[in-house]
């Protein structure tokens, strides 16, 4: 089976469980042709991410007289296909809002890579996120090319449905996998339950043989690692302020945030002003042995976000048989609860100071056996193996549909 992935900004320090997921299909037997809109701008720090980079074929990369020449040669070529994407372009921009430039971009692009993929034998394109990939795969498809799926995140995807034509992209597509329960429901709400046997739950997972159970010890451990970008959904100034309260009756407790963003000057500012320079460490982006590394040496891993889909920090954490202090939102409380973490509400640094307390006075024990509930938690549910398997079931249904 020979699929395409179209994906917009890749790849990226975040975009590893992607990666991932393309070599578990590959695995399987399944060609992967890697088309991407933009290459990042970013320094990729991990040298898998750039190799990965060499097999992405990128429809924005010094391509604007191609674009506009495949465009021209399509008005001539298809023109019944032109008007049904134009119905489908002018309805994406009138419910955005406007945006006349991005979305005769998205137009450009579409057919770019419809012409792509009938040249390479694709029949059907798969992406990530609801987003501009998905506007694009959309538009290829009105045109005449590949049918296509994507896989919803959130939390971002399920906040203005109407300006991302949501509906429509799930009408669109041939099947929508969504990476929780949570995630199944929102698109649910966005599309109306007509759409309900589309949606199908294909979690994200990890690629288990790289996460063996951590063997470094917890006594005398007080070390906690934050791993995401430092923004304000990843509430990393709420983790300082936090610090700051469990210092005073844990004087040797330490956070490593690793990680760069956008928050970083906010973070910065708060660890001057609490004075938790000898207790809260910016470690900026890592490669991911390194990150692997950090989470294995830690006492639990910290992550007490305000917004999230479904990170895959917690599960690496919990595949290296280390609890996790972590938010209720989304889909979070399908694989954490008090048997392998602390589960707390959104925002509230209270919770996070008795979460990290409570973590520093359980025993070794204590975290051991929540260790192992969790690494068992991730082998049923979330190896990403397995799941690239039930997502492989779904695109052959997609690609024997044609």
């Amino acid at each position: 089976m020979k699929v395409g992935y179209l994906l917009n900004t890749y790849p990226m320090i975040t975009t590893t469980f992607i990666r991932r997921e393309m070599q578990a299909l590959e695995a399987q037997d399944v060609e992967v042709v890697r088309y991407g809109i933009r290459p990042w701008d970013g320094d990729l720090v991990d040298e898998a991410d750039r190799s990965e980079r060499a097999r992405v074929r990128y429809l924005l990369k010094g391509r604007t007289s191609a674009l506009i020449g495949d465009f021209l040669k399509e008005c001539v070529a298809n023109p019944l296909g032109m008007a049904r994407a134009a119905g489908t372009w002018l309805r994406l921009m009138r419910n955005a809002g406007g945006q006349v430039v991005r979305h005769s971009a998205y137009l450009l692009e579409a057919v770019s890579l419809k012409r792509w993929c009938a040249d390479d034998g694709i029949v059907h394109l798969h992406t990530h996120f609801s987003t501009n990939a998905a506007a694009v795969a959309l538009l290829a498809k009105r045109l005449g090319g590949a049918t296509y799926s994507f896989t919803a995140h959130g939390p971002d995807e399920f906040e203005d449905w109407r300006a991302s034509s949501l509906a429509e992209k799930i009408g669109g597509a041939r099947f929508v996998a969504a990476i929780s329960d949570f995630c199944r429901v929102q698109l649910a709400r966005a599309s109306g339950m007509s759409a309900w046997n589309k949606l199908h739950v294909v979690r994200c997972g990890v690629r288990l043989k790289d996460y063996d159970v951590a063997s470094a010890p917890f006594e005398g451990n007080d070390v906690f690692v934050c791993v995401g970008r430092l923004c304000l959904h990843k509430a990393q100034t709420l983790i300082v302020e936090a610090v700051s309260e469990v210092a005073r009756t844990h004087p040797r407790v330490k956070v490593v945030l690793i990680g760069d963003g956008e928050s970083r000057g906010d973070v910065e500012a708060e660890i001057a002003k609490r004075g938790m320079q000898n207790h809260v460490m910016l470690a900026g982006w890592q490669d991911n042995v390194s990150v692997r590394e950090a989470m294995s040496q830690a006492r639990a891993v910290l992550l007490p976000s305000f917004a999230e889909g479904l990170p895959i920090v917690l599960m690496e954490a919990l595949a290296l048989g280390r609890p996790v202090i972590t938010t209720y939102i989304a889909g979070i409380p399908e694989l954490v609860d008090r048997e392998c973490g602390w589960i707390i509400p959104a925002g509230s640094v209270p919770d996070i100071v008795q979460a990290m307390t409570a973590a520093l006075d359980a025993t070794p024990s204590q975290l051991t056996e929540m260790g192992k509930v969790g690494r068992g938690r991730v082998e049923a549910s979330y190896d990403a193996f397995k799941n690239a398997g039930v997502l492989r079931e779904r695109l052959a249904e997609a690609c024997g549909g044609q």
